[in-house]
């Protein structure tokens, strides 16, 4: 704490939380720990048998055991809370930049709320059996004590997501804004809370096997609907990183899109068509159709904040259930496969044609041929994934045939290997850009037509993009340039330039991700002077992410810099082993073989 206080005193508004709000937070959050604490230790102790007849209603309710039914409602109210909160979180600093403090955002505090949500609900889980074990892939922690697996995954990876918090507010002290969805805590924050789904597809399953004959049963509606639930919360975790995308402000390259997509599809639906059956991957997709189309109604419409688009995953959906019409669920990883195969190519293409539909930024032909043959790659690789977590979940009963264990590992680096052919990318060769300003409305609320001419005129030959793009002046724009001659442009909407709204031009071609300021306001913060919009001026193309990231320190150490990523880089694939143990866990003692 000393360490912090010494670091906040010496950082700039803009490097992280006032020392006071970051001070109330740590003490709202022992507070809340310590509560969440004493109800566990109460139950375990016997001083607090409410617990206990909580748990025993919803297994009566449900009937599940209640150590997996209570904290499964528990999550599902979570999960929805907190990605509420993160949606919501986004297009406030999208439209208004960065904020006071953590407290002073209020969908900070439900993205709060729903981090501590999951993570009580896993340390529920844990802590409610007593005595026995409660499942054949309980992990036993002490003497007489076995957590229910799911549920202590599900406690791993919402730690790592609350520890996001703090970790995101020392790299902003150190490193500035970064001003990305992709920011390296954003992704701990992100991953951890999102892949929690997975520690409550696992305690589900559990709770399925381990049922007794004095459990209550209730009809296969009742489990359908808790299986859907999960399998549907699981597909929105996995599509929250392409939010860069749904709110068309994107920092890397398209062809992102297109591999995000596609693997969220083939693991999310071929998951939950082996773990649910008939019917599995349209029931999954309805619910993300009906949690993603709340939440573009609140984050859009209701809040005046930017729209937020979203994939429909409705022909991917369509592609699994007639693979699993054809091929047999008994080698669930050759199923993933075939079904990946087509979601990489069908389903690509009904995504490709609804990108034209909705979507900001479409997929043109410039994404051609490499942007068909990533999605082709990610789908195969995803259904792969989604094979084997499907097939890991599979109850007792299901008959399954013996598969190359080297499969999912192949898949899992098929995907690294995509994510590290997407990532590169630099301002690309010179390019100027000439541009004329047409006032519209005066200051002080400006408004301004631009006509853009590039130097050289086919600099934009083929783009992925070229737009201007607006932000943080209490909304967004994103105006696709239209082309009146070789190399000339001009505006389709009126641009923004006053206030603090900040206004570039920016150019994505192959592996060129670049832009020109056309309106910079001064911000002493940082501080930096503004970039005036001129009726006329000519500038340089530079690397995109010096616009976007206007907030991020100069002249921090190199050292410190790879050092902070590779902690990062650490955590994830961390919690990603642990899920891939918790899953092989999972199917090796509670599954008999047929």
């Amino acid at each position: 704490m000393h360490t912090l206080l010494q670091i906040a005193a010496k950082s700039a508004p803009s490097g992280g939380a006032e020392t006071g709000q970051a001070l109330i937070a740590t003490a709202g959050a022992i507070v809340i720990t310590g509560a969440m604490l004493a109800v566990v230790i109460g139950h375990r102790s016997g001083r607090l048998p409410q617990v206990g007849r909580i748990a025993a209603f919803a297994e009566r309710s449900s009937g599940i055991p209640g150590w997996s039914s209570l904290p499964l409602a528990f999550v599902a109210g979570a999960l929805s809370v907190a990605v509420f909160g993160m949606y919501w979180d986004i297009s406030i600093h999208l439209d208004e930049g960065r904020d006071p403090g953590p407290l002073a955002n209020p969908a900070h505090y439900f993205i709060l709320m729903g981090l501590f949500g999951i993570f009580f609900a896993g340390l529920l889980s844990i802590s409610l059996p007593k005595g026995s074990r409660p499942s054949r892939s309980a992990v036993r922690l002490m003497n007489g004590w076995y957590a229910p697996l799911g549920g202590l995954l599900m406690l791993v990876s919402s730690s790592f997501a609350l520890a996001a918090f703090p970790m995101d507010d020392v790299w902003h002290r150190i490193f500035g804004q970064d001003v990305t969805l992709w920011g390296p805590t954003h992704l701990v924050l992100i991953g951890g809370a999102g892949l929690a789904t997975v520690g409550a597809l696992i305690l589900l399953a559990e709770g399925v096997q381990s049922r007794g004959p004095q459990t209550p049963r209730r009809g296969p509606r009742a489990l359908l609907f808790r299986q859907v639930s999960v399998a549907g919360a699981f597909l929105v975790a996995l599509s929250t990183f392409q939010a860069e995308f749904d709110f068309s402000v994107p920092q890397f390259r398209l062809v992102w899109h297109p591999i995000l997509l596609m693997l969220a599809a083939g693991i999310g639906l071929v998951s939950a068509r082996l773990t649910i059956g008939k019917g599995g991957a349209l029931w999954t997709v309805l619910v993300y159709l009906v949690i993603r189309g709340l939440l573009s109604l609140y984050v859009g419409p209701i809040t005046g904040h930017t729209p937020l688009h979203f994939p429909l995953y409705i022909a991917e959906a369509i592609v699994v259930e007639l693979v699993a019409l054809r091929i047999a669920a008994d080698r669930p990883v050759r199923f993933g496969a075939l079904a990946g195969l087509g979601i990489g190519t069908i389903g690509l293409a009904a995504e490709w044609a609804w990108s034209h539909i909705w979507w900001t930024m479409s997929w043109g032909s410039a994404l051609l041929p490499e942007g068909i043959i990533a999605g082709l790659l990610a789908g195969v690789a995803g259904g792969v994934i989604g094979g084997f977590v499907g097939g890991c979940l599979r109850t007792a009963e299901a008959e399954r045939r013996q598969e190359a264990r080297w499969a999912p590992a192949a898949a899992a680096l098929v995907v690294i290997g995509l994510f590290a052919w997407a990532l590169p990318q630099n301002a690309g060769d010179p390019v100027r850009a000439s541009v004329t300003l047409r006032d519209l409305k005066p200051p002080p609320s400006r408004e301004v037509a631009a006509t853009v001419k590039l130097d050289p005129p086919n600099a934009a030959d083929d783009a992925e993009w070229i737009n201007i793009t607006g932000w943080q002046g209490g909304g967004s724009v994103v105006d696709q340039l239209r082309q009146t001659g070789p190399g000339e442009f001009r505006t389709t909407m009126p641009i923004p330039v006053n206030g603090n709204w900040k206004v570039t031009l920016r150019l994505h071609k192959d592996r060129q991700v670049a832009s020109v300021p056309v309106f910079m306001p001064k911000d002493t913060a940082i501080p930096v002077e503004e970039i005036p919009a001129k009726p006329s001026f000519t500038r340089n193309f530079q690397l995109d992410k010096k616009s976007l990231q206007r907030e991020q320190k100069k002249g921090v150490s190199p050292f410190l810099t790879t050092a902070a990523y590779l902690i990062v880089l650490g955590i994830g694939l961390g919690l990603a082993a642990a899920l891939a143990w918790g899953l092989a866990r999972f199917a090796r003692r509670e599954r008999t073989t047929a």
